[in-house]
């Protein structure tokens, strides 16, 4: 069994096809954790209005999570983009988890980070529909290239491997968005006074330490699996969860004192 004090997971994807729903439960079976934030996009309502599918293992979750909820682990929900209409229920318990729009998170070392699905730094679903459509279709055909090639790879008795992962992070223009939102995101944090912010949206894992905070994404459980994680005295890590469960990364050293630049390490997590 794992232990931590807090534990972020995001882009779950419930009710889509590409969901890694299986892994998942097997996660939320074998780590205790005092919080558990859900970063938005746990369900995936656009997918469900094109298809409904909701199969056994995506209705294992929610009753775990549930379970959770009402057995001792404090679970907070912050909606994403994919499940925006359950921001109406801002401020209020669902079945013993507290839907909040935004959430400020203490470290154990007393660092104070905005928690927040990341959606509103993402300038192309704020300001042009079509540029998200077709990214969309495009993220959409990478992820069936991804399935693809997942089931082969279980067919061979492979452990699990992102396809659409390594792709995206051969992409330049991609790094380049990514760079960009992550400066969004530290700059929100600096401008609230708070020690950094954590979020997901953009399937990237990883840490970004600015000059003044620390950039934290948890990831997704469609291409990569992964949870940041908080130890008893604060630290933070991401932990990949298949079949062979390690720690891909830790959070990086503050920026050095007078060097005028950041100490700022590669993002993202190839699994």
């Amino acid at each position: 069994m794992y232990s931590y004090r807090s534990v972020f997971i995001s882009d779950v994807h419930l009710g889509s096809p590409d969901c890694q729903a299986d892994y998942l439960l097997d996660f939320l079976e074998h780590v205790q954790c005092q919080k558990l934030y859900l970063v938005g996009d746990i369900l995936d309502l656009i997918a469900m209005q094109r298809k409904m599918r909701f199969p056994p293992s995506h209705q294992a979750v929610i009753a775990k999570l549930v379970a959770l909820a009402n057995s001792g682990t404090e679970v907070v929900y912050v909606p994403g983009n994919h499940d925006v209409e359950m921001r109406n229920f801002c401020g209020q318990s669902l079945a013993g988890i507290e839907v909040r729009s935004t959430a400020i998170h203490e470290n154990a070392d007393g660092r104070r980070f905005v928690v927040c699905h990341g959606d509103q730094f993402d300038q192309v679903v704020r300001y042009s529909p079509l540029l998200l459509l077709v990214g969309e279709r495009a993220h959409e055909f990478l992820l069936w290239l991804n399935r693809g090639c997942h089931a082969w790879r279980r067919m061979r008795g492979k452990p699990y491997w992102s396809l659409a992962a390594w792709l995206k992070q051969r992409i330049g223009k991609a790094q380049a968005f990514i760079r960009r939102f992550e400066q969004a995101a530290l700059t929100a944090a600096e401008r609230d006074h708070r020690d950094g912010f954590i979020c997901g949206h953009i399937h990237v894992a990883g840490f970004r330490q600015g000059r003044n905070g620390l950039y934290c994404n948890d990831g997704d459980w469609v291409e990569h699996c992964t949870a940041l994680t908080e130890g008893f005295d604060g630290s933070l890590e991401i932990l990949h969860w298949s079949e062979n469960p390690c720690v891909v990364a830790r959070e990086p050293k503050p920026a050095r004192q007078g060097s005028g630049v950041p100490e700022t390490p590669p993002l993202g997590v190839a699994v």
